[in-house]
């Protein structure tokens, strides 16, 4: 190994590790405001290359119309959940117009988007913003299908859910996107020298669509009411409903984020590595061992860790491309003996 493989290896480690450290945000994210281990994390993932690869194509994507069923089943669960409870059937008059803006005019708008518009000669800015209104609405309906119903239910029961919920759009997406991989267009192809050193302009963007969508989530946090809200409740969920934080709207937020980053690291990775229906699960399963690094627990530390899980699979893929993903994932046996040792067991929540 010289000089030159190994800063092209290192932009390679720091390219993926930044797409990894924005999965393992929004894992620990979940998991700290809804007690949830998001297995069907990497399904956004591959949900949002491969909707962008069919817009690219000049096809409808077939989520587009998976936004509507979601939304019909989102909007009739709500009707039945506030007709079930007396409290709340004088308003469901008053909420009816906003549910069905939400969760059912704007998905067929959304999908006669697709049906209607010549989708290949939109800007690729256009485009993934398309492919973004389509896959991010589908995070909040799948919380409110899938795990509001649970919410007070035990971390095992989620997590059983949560692999039904992995398994079912699995196969909805090769319903939808077939066994084919696809990938999409680069963002650009300029290349810039430093030094001796070439960095492609593909992973100059994405390391500065990262850096800026962490910046943005920290001031998210800090400065607005709702980004307070999922602090307060991810800190401590009781506190937060005694004090008036609604935890099923800080649920669904919480799953709202999840999914935009999600979409958005696929999108991010797909012109580099062909995505098929089943590969966003390994991309997220990456991302989740750098969220084991800061415990579920510490945004910074796991961001780190994802990083460091890049360059781990970067360097293992040039001495030993056939073992790369055992050494990433043989990383997580020590954090993990380190872990149960040295953290005190904590009661869950009741």
């Amino acid at each position: 190994m010289d000089a030159s493989i190994f800063a092209v290896l290192v932009q390679d480690g720091i390219t993926t590790g930044a797409i990894y450290a924005l999965l393992s945000l929004a894992l620990v994210l979940v998991f700290s405001v809804t007690r949830v281990i998001l297995l069907p994390q990497g399904e956004f993932v591959a949900f949002g290359a491969l909707t962008l690869a069919a817009i690219q194509a000049g096809h409808a994507p077939q989520s587009a119309l998976l936004m509507v069923v979601l939304g019909v089943a989102t909007i009739l669960c709500e009707l039945a959940g506030s007709l079930r409870r007396a409290d709340r059937r004088g308003k469901l008059l008053g909420q009816l117009p906003l549910l069905a803006g939400k969760y059912l005019l704007f998905p067929i708008a959304i999908y006669a988007v697709t049906l209607y518009v010549p989708l290949r000669d939109l800007p690729m800015l256009l485009q993934i913003a398309l492919a973004l209104a389509i896959v991010v609405p589908m995070g909040p309906m799948v919380y409110r299908l899938a795990y509001q119903p649970l919410a007070h239910a035990s971390i095992l029961v989620l997590l059983i859910v949560s692999l039904g919920v992995h398994l079912a759009m699995v196969g909805l997406g090769l319903l939808m996107f077939g066994p084919e991989g696809s990938n999409t267009l680069p963002f650009t192809d300029a290349q810039f020298a430093i030094g001796e050193m070439t960095v492609s302009g593909q992973s100059l963007i994405v390391i500065g669509t990262v850096v800026a969508l962490i910046v943005g989530i920290y001031f998210y946090f800090e400065r607005t009411l709702s980004g307070k809200a999922l602090r307060a409740t991810a800190v401590n969920r009781l506190g937060a409903r005694l004090v008036g934080i609604g935890t099923n709207q800080a649920g669904k937020l919480s799953f709202t984020l999840s999914a935009g980053i999600g979409a958005l690291c696929g999108i991010l990775i797909a012109p580099f590595t062909i995505i098929n229906y089943e590969s966003g699960f390994l991309i997220a399963l990456k991302g989740f061992v750098g969220a084991i690094f800061g415990g579920l627990a510490s945004y910074p530390i796991a961001a780190a860790g994802a990083v460091g899980v890049g360059l781990i699979e970067s360097f293992s893929s040039f001495w030993a491309s056939s073992f790369k993903d055992l050494i990433v994932f043989t990383v997580i046996i020590p954090v993990l003996l380190w872990r149960s040792l040295t953290s005190n067991h904590v009661d869950e929540e009741a």
